[in-house]
């Protein structure tokens, strides 16, 4: 088990690290390099919308690999998804910008973020069922919880890099070339992640699935007509999770620099350490998960982002690094009460012939849900005024409740509390 949540962990890192990046770059400077005739505001938002493409494409990865994982097994996943998002972040810090080929930059720029997406969504599914189906029941929250490190420390390692960047390089050399350092460092951690992934074997489930024949034949068509209830209520809870990461950890960014002009290493320095706290808490918190069961902490979580937005958006206003360090810290604490367990959760949520497919989907959805849209949402409405975006706060708190309502409808799947799944089948 440690061999293969290393595995895990280091994979989703490494995606995630290129996933991140760009994110990181879209906040700091793809709008003037990429979109250079619109407007500070607009280029700002183009270039989130370009982040966003990729939150669209994970429910489509999520189907692709999510079929393979289900009819050939959850091990192949883990090594296709890494080669693909790999290569397309590796190009992304080799499209040329705007001033040298036009308005190819951006559409190249789109085309290679829609690339990095469809990798990551098959990446969490293949990743977190490899863990979690060898996994003893007892401890399955704890083990499967290492994937959900992985996105801590890939986040983690992208900023590090642009810190690093920002701090011993002048402004116009980091935009002219060393925002794409990052972006190039991803090739030879993609190899590195399929090198460590190399020796890890199938899951006991899938291998009896495939011994017994009951693979599923069209696993996404078989999720749309008996689960797609389930798969809704996933994505909709799972929603505030990604609206909470990616307002402190992209939206954030953009608004303390260009807003409130504060020094982008300030900012880094004040993310990546709530970032950091969340990632060290992660498995402690899924000790809660397998003690007390997933759904109620992922209620508490919820509710706990709903109470901690507007001090939030309060303390990040501020523009004190130590206020908005804690409003950032609170938030995320929030976000990892709930997704320390998920990766427990929706597997247990869906029968295993179809768990690939379904769980992805249904995780994935949520990003484009919470994550694509935030940022540009947030951007929007904090764009009107020159007060704190209280309107920022209030859009995420709605999130929040809405999520509490979807983990309200949703059953507990704690193997000693049930004795039958929510789809029916035998735990």
């Amino acid at each position: 088990m440690g061999r293969l949540a290393a595995a895990s962990l280091v994979g989703t890192a490494i995606e995630f690290f290129d996933f991140f990046v760009y994110g990181t770059a879209a906040a700091l400077v793809l709008g003037p390099l990429f979109f250079p005739t619109f407007s500070p505001l607009a280029g700002t938002l183009a270039a989130f919308g370009t982040f966003a493409v990729g939150f669209v494409a994970r429910p489509l990865g999520s189907a692709l690999f999510g079929h393979i994982g289900d009819r050939y097994g959850r091990r192949p996943v883990m090594f296709a998804s890494l080669v693909l998002t790999g290569c397309a972040t590796v190009a992304v810090g080799c499209v040329p910008s705007y001033a040298t080929i036009g308005i190819t930059a951006p559409v190249l720029l789109l085309v290679l973020r829609f690339l990095q997406g469809l990798g990551l969504g098959g990446e969490w599914g293949g990743a977190v069922l490899l863990t979690a189906e060898h996994a003893p029941e007892g401890r399955r929250a704890l083990w499967a919880s290492f994937p959900q490190i992985g996105p801590p420390v890939g986040f983690l390692l992208a900023n590090g890099v642009m810190l690093a960047l920002s701090a011993g390089l002048t402004d116009a050399q980091f935009r002219e070339w060393g925002w794409r350092v990052p972006f190039w460092a991803a090739g030879l951690l993609a190899a590195g992640g399929l090198l460590l992934r190399s020796s890890l074997t199938e899951t006991p489930q899938f291998q009896q699935l495939a011994a017994e024949g009951r693979r599923a034949g069209a696993p996404l068509a078989e999720v749309a007509r008996d689960h797609w209830r389930l798969v809704l209520l996933t994505a909709g809870a799972l929603a505030v999770g990604y609206a909470v990461f990616y307002t402190v950890s992209t939206w954030a960014l953009a608004y303390g620099t260009e807003r409130l002009g504060i020094d982008r290493t300030v900012m880094l320095v004040c993310v990546m350490g709530a970032v950091a706290i969340s990632g060290i808490v992660t498995p402690f918190v899924a000790i809660l998960g397998d003690r007390f069961g997933r759904r109620p902490l992922c209620l508490a979580g919820c509710a706990a982002s709903a109470v901690w937005m507007f001090p939030m958006v309060g303390l990040l206003h501020t523009g004190r690094p130590v206020l908005m360090f804690l409003g950032f810290t609170g938030a995320l604490l929030a976000f990892i009460t709930m997704f320390a367990v998920v990766a427990a959760y929706l597997p247990e949520l869906y029968e295993p012939r179809v768990r690939c497919t379904g769980a992805a989907v249904g995780y994935n959805l949520a990003g484009v849900l919470g994550g694509a849209l935030t940022p540009i949402v947030a951007t929007a409405v904090a764009s009107r005024g020159t007060g704190a975006p209280w309107g920022v706060a209030a859009y995420l708190t709605v999130v929040a409740l809405l999520s509490l309502g979807c983990f309200a409808l949703l059953p507990e799947t704690k193997p000693a509390a049930r004795t039958e799944s929510p789809e029916g089948v035998p735990a």
